[in-house]
């Protein structure tokens, strides 16, 4: 319920409501797709470029902006947290909730978008569900990491917003990784590789090299999972104190 408010309230009274949680995104592949296939003349065997990228966006969309307003939930939603207890954890996975309203809109988007270029969506498209498990999963696990540690440190809201800028151009969203020539294996190990390699696999294609990336995304997540699970249980009970 809160999740469902979460994205609905944020929307309101816009005039055109929903449609800026696709929009923006979508904008965002246009812009990049003209600059990177017209000026960088970045090419794409087989498909096109404007579907290669927008497959990468629509995961990096939900991500970021499910971190960067995960990563002070517990703080921005401190007048519930002071009035009553629940788990402080629920804060942060409501912010995750409320952007798969627009996310499942954006991948519906994206289905369409291939249908209309022309690629061919085979059995391949059944990963696409497993992307999206993987893809929240570790949302979710950054989240309730950086949630917790932002009631002890508020520079983790900024530290969050200066990382993410970083970490879009090192995650291969606007190039194939095979292009990344040497420093591929080392983008392998980034936690969102596997994800945006992933949902490629499931519809324009990814690296051969995908598997590797996405066990590397696991793995994240078991530690970051372990890691949220320490601070919640070990700190839950006094984040309020220091609202």
């Amino acid at each position: 319920m809160l999740a469902r408010k979460d994205f609905f309230v944020r929307y309101r009274r816009a005039s055109f409501g929903m449609l800026w949680a696709v929009g923006l995104p979508l904008f965002q592949a246009v812009v990049l797709a003209i600059v990177f296939s017209q000026v960088a003349k970045v090419k794409i065997p087989g498909t096109s470029y404007t579907v290669f990228l927008f497959a990468g966006m629509v995961s990096w969309s939900f991500f970021s902006a499910s971190i960067a307003t995960g990563s002070t939930s517990i703080v921005d939603g401190a007048d519930l947290t002071t009035k009553i207890y629940f788990p402080r954890a629920v804060l942060p996975l409501v912010t995750i909730g409320g952007n798969l309203y627009g996310f499942v809109v954006s991948t519906a988007l994206l289905l369409l978008m291939c249908v209309f270029f022309g690629v061919d969506l085979g059995v391949n498209i059944l990963l696409l569900l497993p992307a999206i498990i993987v893809m929240a999963a570790l949302a979710t696990s950054f989240s309730l990491v950086f949630s917790a540690l932002h009631v002890y440190f508020r520079d983790v809201r900024y530290l969050v917003a200066a990382m993410l800028i970083a970490w879009f151009y090192v995650t291969p969203i606007i190039y194939p990784l095979k292009l990344a020539g040497h420093l591929a294996k080392w983008l392998r190990l980034n936690p969102m590789t596997g994800v945006v390699e992933m949902f490629r696999a499931a519809t324009v294609g990814a690296d051969p090299g995908w598997v590797v990336s996405l066990w590397f995304t696991l793995a994240w997540i078991a530690v970051l999972s372990f890691l949220a699970l320490y601070l919640f249980r070990r700190f839950n009970r006094v984040f309020v104190d220091l609202l």
